[in-house]
């Protein structure tokens, strides 16, 4: 039976501003306050999604989220009609009211954590939101990431469905943004690579001093254990806390991976050696033969990694064999990025070609090409009982691409949030939204 890895791709919400939210994400917090692009931003995603589409390779699509929330705001003390909440927070606690309208489920490598079904005990593909609990704006999204994944995904015969873990730093989550997984074909059973920047309860572990670790030993550790995957098919390792502090709050914006290929900066991990030993291991005996590409410091600097986001990048198997590595413009403009790209792909090695997506409304709020995507390995069987509305076609392109530009401000800053018009205008366009990817009742204001 053929298998698959569909990327799906999260479509970029209404409100998306630059509100500067994410400390520890260097791109997030020098580009706030900047006016931002909501329809250019939706608009670019969607390119991306047809020209990968256009590749041959299977696409989806993963909604977005209600906002602003105003749900959120009540339960912080704010009350009336949703048009007086909105009010009240714009006068009294600005910061909340533009954290209620954060797009960053657009990021959806964050949404949740999925294991292929060749994986599992019970052979059916797992699905576990991220609390992302680090950050208030993003806390906030598990609920109707839940909802709108279970409408995606919902014959309990393939697929099941794992609420977040508790909402506490302990076990902090951050989804598939620091998990990856290796495997000779999509359909075989492969070894899930689980990064973690700190231990919760054991002091042994080294952590960051100026950022956070988002991800947390225990939380990765729960998710295995939730997705019935065995010993011999998991590998932890720990992100090196200096680059931590130096931007990479993500696994991903240091570390990439497909079939039996880590792409990774040298100063990715602790302990790379015995870490790339079990992993070389643990997949011998899967039938694979694992190969690693560390990038060296002397080529691309850390900062150069987290500025081109040349690791938060798609890599992607071709028909031949060969590797397409998926990168954001960011990495035509750094020369040593650009050179060592043009170094790789001429080495002969497993990656043999580089495309470039102009995502720049995307990347100035501190998300790439693999930020905006959650991967999801699948037989041809369970692709068929997938909702078939979110399968990207040149027909749902066009459809969406007409819905955005009929919904969707061209400018949006942050006195533009305390606008109560701009929730209508989220709700109308949302609910038009379900229908056209044929989710159901998936938000809150469609519920109660």
């Amino acid at each position: 039976m053929k298998s698959f890895e569909v990327n799906f791709d999260g479509l970029v919400g209404p409100t998306h501003n630059y509100g500067g939210l994410s400390f520890g994400n260097v791109a997030s917090q020098s580009n706030s306050q900047q006016a931002s692009n909501p329809k250019e931003a939706a608009l670019q995603g969607l390119e991306k999604m047809k020209a990968l589409m256009d590749m041959g390779f299977v696409q989806g699509v993963l909604a977005p989220q209600e906002r602003p929330d105003v749900a959120a705001l009540r339960s912080l003390g704010f009350s009336g009609t949703d048009a007086q909440v909105i009010e009240r927070a714009a006068k009294d606690a600005m910061p909340l009211l533009v954290a209620s309208c954060s797009a960053s489920s657009m990021w959806v490598a964050n949404a949740a954590t999925v294991s292929p079904s060749a994986d599992t005990a019970d052979g059916r593909v797992h699905f576990t939101a991220a609390n992302l609990n680090c950050k208030f704006h993003r806390s906030i999204e598990h609920p109707t990431t839940s909802r709108v994944l279970g409408a995606m995904f919902a014959d309990q015969q393939h697929f099941a469905h794992h609420a977040a873990l508790p909402a506490v730093a302990q076990f902090g989550d951050e989804g598939a943004a620091n998990h990856t997984r290796f495997c000779r074909d999509y359909g075989e059973a492969g070894v899930e690579f689980f990064v973690y920047g700190r231990s919760a309860f054991d002091s042994r572990y080294p952590a960051p001093q100026k950022y956070p670790a988002r991800q947390t030993l225990e939380a990765s550790q729960s998710v295995a254990r939730l997705h019935g995957l065995s010993e011999e098919g998991v590998v932890f390792a720990q992100q090196n806390p200096s680059v931590i502090d130096q931007g990479v709050f993500h696994n991903d914006v240091i570390a990439v991976g497909n079939g039996e290929l880590l792409f990774h900066h040298q100063d990715a991990f602790l302990n790379t050696e015995a870490m790339l030993d079990e992993l070389r291991r643990k997949l011998a005996a899967r039938g694979a033969k694992f190969e690693s590409i560390s990038v060296p410091r002397d080529q691309v600097t850390v900062d150069d990694a987290v500025r081109s986001y040349l690791f938060n990048s798609q890599l992607l198997s071709l028909a031949d064999g060969s590797m397409l590595l998926i990168v954001p413009e960011e990495c035509r403009a750094n020369p040593r990025v650009w050179s060592y790209l043009q170094g790789l792909t001429s080495a002969g090695g497993p990656i043999r070609e580089v495309k470039v997506f102009d995502l720049k409304q995307s990347m100035q709020n501190g998300g790439g090409p693999a930020c905006l995507r959650l991967r999801v390995a699948l037989n041809e069987t369970e692709l068929a009982a997938v909702n078939p509305g979110v399968i990207m076609s040149a027909p749902l392109y066009d459809t969406l691409t007409g819905w955005v530009n009929k919904h969707y401000r061209d400018a949006l800053r942050e006195s533009d949030l305390a606008d109560p018009q701009l929730l209508l205008e989220c709700r109308t366009a949302l609910d038009e939204l379900t229908q056209i990817l044929k989710l159901g009742s998936v938000y809150p204001f469609q519920i109660n």
